[in-house]
């Protein structure tokens, strides 16, 4: 494995304890070894050194001495300037070599560029020049890009040309970390693996699909990337178009890569555009005021590190997402995403449509509750069926009753950034829970239009919602105009 950008926060924080976890459950193989690349010039002790501490301060419980032992001898680095295509991509290459022979390697690479999307093309193409992408001899060479994939439709094809133009569709493993959770990927076996759930999947029986990815946090020490990207780039083209497809697909023919991303692709197909006017009633923006978290008070998104002092850059989002489909039609799926709100929870909700109130007329039933699947994502894994069920007692009441799995309940505590699956996954050659090209371009022309009317009228009345809320007002207008509300998640 070659990480570009190894000795950023992403690489400490979360691939070498993804790594280290794979290792513990005897998911690498014993000839394995990583090459870091970095522009700092470190040697490679003083590298291993760094990366001892960093999985001592990072794998919960602390690592295990003889696994560190293992990391420590399999781990080099090299350093320079990226632009120095003979220099650090000779020396590279230089390493790569030894390294294979020390550690009789096949030469099978992955190299994972957790940099900014500015150097993805500049470093793919200083890896080809320098003959480390050829695949020969039964040898694989993959490329893993970590999000954003481009900043909207343009960039984002001008971004897949480019990479196309030197290294192939099938090398190409564009990363969105939500899809290694376990919940995420649960979907596919929850719908289609149980008969009494996908027969009432579809417009006859469901109301509408609500999905949140909630933030407690703020933009922590990411105020330059985030104030030129904002919620709407950062989050919907990647995490919650993820979401929605997997929601809303229809059954692949099988789990191989392309059937299942084929039906992904016709779901982001089916979503209809935004006119200009769409984005007036059914896109809404926040941005967080000063406000308290769990007691604590919290600075405004204006006050943060690196973040102009009168930012438009929105810190929330809520659309309104209409599927143009069989199984779908009249089906709004309301989609919400941002900062600064009360707890972190992430969390797919399928409302169904309220049962017929005749056979309760003359009870003392007032109304019928209607019933929902509620799939949670993080913080807590799992999947709850809210339904109703009669109080003891003399008379007919409902009252409502909630069947709760959790993933630590029944399969014990799994220790995991997200990342060991499609680490795991890319070595195995398995693209399933990566997207493809056609799929991002898709994901960005939904939201372009967005970003487009966004840019040409500013935000007049930022910030416009409580650090440690649920949002702007605008964003409970945009259900209640339909007679329905958000379900927010305890506080």
């Amino acid at each position: 494995m070659v990480i570009f950008g190894a000795t950023g926060d992403l690489t400490k924080r979360k691939l070498f304890p993804a790594l280290y976890n794979l290792a513990k459950d005897d998911f690498l193989p014993h000839s394995f070894a990583i090459v870091g690349v970095g522009r700092q010039e470190l040697s490679t002790d003083d590298y291993r050194k760094e990366m001892v501490s960093n999985l001592k301060e990072f794998v919960p419980n602390g690592p295990d001495a003889k696994l560190l032992k293992w990391f420590d001898e399999r781990t080099y680095y090299t350093g320079g300037d990226f632009d120095d295509d003979k220099k650090l991509f000779g020396d590279l290459k230089e390493l790569l070599g030894e390294v294979t022979a020390k550690h009789q390697i096949p030469e099978n690479f992955f190299f994972y560029l957790a940099t900014p999307p500015t150097l993805f093309a500049n470093v793919t193409q200083k890896v080809v020049k320098n003959g480390l992408s050829k695949e020969d001899n039964g040898n694989w060479r993959r490329f893993i890009y970590e999000k954003p994939f481009g900043r909207d439709l343009e960039s984002a094809r001008a971004l897949n040309k480019s990479l196309l133009r030197q290294i192939k569709e099938t090398q190409i493993y564009r990363i969105d970390h939500y899809l290694g959770k376990e919940t995420v990927q649960n979907i596919l076996v929850f719908r289609f693996g149980n008969s009494i759930f996908e027969p009432i999947w579809n417009r006859n029986y469901v109301d509408h699909v609500q999905i949140t990815v909630a933030e407690d946090l703020g933009i922590e020490q990411r105020g330059g990337y985030y104030d030129s990207a904002g919620a709407l780039r950062d989050m919907i083209p990647n995490h919650i178009f993820q979401l929605v497809t997997l929601t809303a697909m229809e059954p692949p023919v099988s789990f191989e890569a392309n059937a299942v991303r084929d039906e992904q692709s016709k779901i982001l197909s089916a979503i209809q555009p935004f006119t200009p006017e769409d984005v007036l009633h059914y896109a809404i923006r926040g941005q967080y005021g000063e406000g308290k978290i769990k007691q604590e008070t919290v600075p405004a998104y204006r006050a943060e590190e690196k973040v102009a002092p009168y930012s438009d850059t929105e810190t929330f989002v809520a659309l309104k997402l209409t599927l143009d489909n069989w199984r779908w039609a009249d089906v709004p799926f309301y989609v919400r995403t941002g900062k600064r709100m009360p707890t972190k929870h992430s969390t797919i909700i399928i409302e169904f449509k309220k049962a017929p109130f005749v056979l309760f007329r003359e009870t003392s039933v007032e109304r019928l509750r209607t019933n929902r699947i509620v799939i949670h994502i993080q913080p807590d894994e799992g999947i709850t069926l809210h339904f109703g069920a009669k109080i003891p007692g003399p008379i007919v009441n409902v009252g409502p009753v909630d069947m709760d799995f959790n993933y630590s309940d029944h399969f014990g505590d799994q220790v995991a950034t997200g990342y060991e699956r499609l680490l795991y996954d890319c070595m195995i050659g398995d693209a399933t829970l990566f997207q493809r090209a056609d799929m991002v371009e898709a994901a960005w022309g939904i939201v372009t239009p967005i970003i487009d009317v966004w840019g040409a009228i500013p935000a007049r009345d930022f910030p416009n919602y409580s650090a440690g809320t649920w949002g702007p007002n605008e964003s409970e207008e945009l259900l209640a105009r339909d007679g329905r509300q958000w379900k927010n998640m305890a506080e």
